[in-house]
Formats: structure tokens, sequence, C-alpha cells
């Protein structure tokens, strides 16, 4: 009864952690003139990046491979299809041009390079699938590069954001700090207990490791990420709602599947690639939406197109079993 309980009480903090941490940013980034994209592909993506981190961490402890690996992809493909599709429908999100250029390629970019590591040992006509150690190392470096990237773009943005602040009065350093810190603290354990609570029902119906990892799990630990950016599409906050996705995808691929694969090598099955195929269909299809509508713009129109396909790779993965 108590997993229940939990399970709903995570919802409410994952409501209330997305509202609070997304007021924090805004306000750090109004005061330090930083761009809230900037603050979107960092602290925010940070934040509610934390439950795939736990929960991948704990699956590479435990030896439990096709969770954590399962976990990653499924959320990648539910932070693009469904969280950008969700946010597009409260309203639709004009994507900046150095998103387009920038960013979304290196998502992409990200996305290849974890399904060539995987695959790698058939170049040496290895049976056995998997990202091992030094992959982990390669997928961390490639981490560090976009961090060293995002401290570029803040430092050239930081006049242009401070010329173009509004006069709407901001909070004090240590009121914003203490809100983001709440923010990720409720994300957190919000995201733990949901994902807890629907890992316990699902395994009552007896789902396999990977099918738990990629919908249960992969959803679960996407709604901090789904709550935040719909807050943020809320209240007209466009470049944190983007950010905190592209930014999430990119820490889930180089940066927590990096620190699982460095606790334990991961054994990679086979069937996995058509979920890395999916997240550059999905990674694709966002690059080739915005053309279609008004100009560089996620419109309503995308955004249901993105929820259809979302239900459909969910159906696909029910099937698959």
């Amino acid at each position: 009864m108590l997993i229940y309980f939990l399970f709903i009480v995570g919802f409410i903090l994952l409501i209330k952690g997305a509202d609070v941490l997304v007021t924090g940013a805004t306000s750090i980034a109004k005061r330090f003139g930083i761009s809230d994209m900037v603050v979107g592909l960092t602290i925010v993506s940070l934040g509610t990046s934390m439950p795939e981190l736990i929960v991948n961490i704990l699956s590479s402890v435990q030896g439990q491979s096709e969770l954590a690996i399962g976990n990653v992809f499924g959320s990648n493909v539910a932070n693009l299809l469904l969280i950008l599709g969700v946010s597009a429908i409260i309203c639709p999100l004009p994507i900046r041009k150095a998103t387009i250029l920038n960013e979304l390629p290196f998502s992409l970019i990200a996305t290849l390079l974890v399904g060539f590591l995987a695959n790698a040992t058939l170049l040496h006509n290895r049976e056995e699938l998997y990202i091992s150690r030094l992959d982990g190392g390669i997928l961390l470096f490639f981490f560090v590069l976009f961090m060293v990237y995002i401290y570029h773009v803040a430092k050239t943005n930081k006049e242009e954001v401070l010329a173009h602040s509004s006069e709407t009065a901001v909070m004090t350093v240590w009121k914003s700090v203490l809100l983001i810190l709440l923010g990720i603290a409720c994300l957190f354990l919000g995201g733990k207990w949901v994902v807890d609570g629907a890992v316990y029902m699902a395994e009552s119906f007896g789902l396999s490791e990977s099918f738990i990892g990629l919908t249960v799990v992969a959803i679960g630990t996407s709604l901090p990420e789904l709550f935040t950016s719909a807050m943020a599409a809320y209240r007209r906050n466009i470049d944190i709602a983007v950010g905190n996705v592209v930014g999430s995808n990119i820490f889930n691929l180089l940066w927590i599947l990096g620190v699982s694969a460095l606790i334990r090598p991961l054994p990679f099955n086979v069937m996995s690639n058509s979920d890395i195929v999916m997240m550059i269909f999905a990674s694709t299809l966002l690059i080739l939406a915005m053309p279609f509508g008004r100009r560089n713009t996620i419109d309503r129109l995308n955004g249901v197109i993105f929820l259809l396909i979302y239900l459909a790779y969910l159906v696909y993965l029910v099937m698959r079993g």
C-alpha cells in the first residue's frame, strides 16, 4: 500500500518541483545575463536528468544492463516525441537558429556515436555486443566537448542577453539557488517514487527487463523533463522548454551512459539497434518538421504528429515484447 501512496505523492512532487526549478533557473539567468537556452541546456537538464542517472547507476551496479540502456534510449525517444509534442500543443515552439545548427546536430551525432560504439565489436568478428569502459570514456570526452561549447555560448551571448533583459524584478541569488536545489530534490524524489511504483506494478505482470526500461522506467524518469518543459511552455519560456529536452538527451547519451559503462561494461542486445534507429528518426523528424510549419517553429500540428508517432512506437514495443 505504501508504494502506491508514494507513487501518487511522486507525481505531486514532479509537478511542484518542475515549477520551482523553472522559476529559480529563470531568475538566475536574468540576474547573471545568462540566456535561458544555456540554463535549459545545463542546470535544468542536469536536474531533470537526475532520475535517469540514479536509475542507471543502480542498474549498472546490479548488472541490469538492459534496464540501463533501455532507460536511456526510451527516455530520449520520449523527450523528442512525447515531451516536445506536449509542449508544442501547449505553446508553439520557435527554435533558435543556433539550436538548429548546433545543439540538435550534436544530439544526433551523440546518438550515432553510441550506435557505432555499441556495434563496434562486429568489426572484429565478435558476436558479443557491449559498451565497454573505453567506450564510456569516449562518451564522457564528447560530453566535456559539449560543456566547453556551452561555456563558449554563455560567454559570447552574455552582453546580448543583458541588452534584451526584461525589467521584471528577479530574486536574490541565494533564494534562486535555494529554489533550484529544492526543485531538483522534488524532481529526484518524485521521479524515484514514481519509477519504483511503476516498476513494481509492471513486474507484477511479468514484463521483461528491456521492455520495462524502454517504457515504464523511461517514461517515469522522463516525467521531470515532461513537467518542466510543459510548465516552461505554459509560461512562454520556450528556450528552457526546448533546451531542457535537447540538453537532457545529450546528458543521457554522453554523461549518464558514459558513467554507467565506466562502472560496468554494458552488454548490448542487437534488438536495441531498432531503438537507436528510432532516436535517429525522431531527431531527424524534429529538424525536418520546422520548415513545414511556421518558420523554424514546432507548431501544434507537429506536436500532435509527434505524439501519434510516439504512441505507434509504444505499440511496436508491446508487440516486440
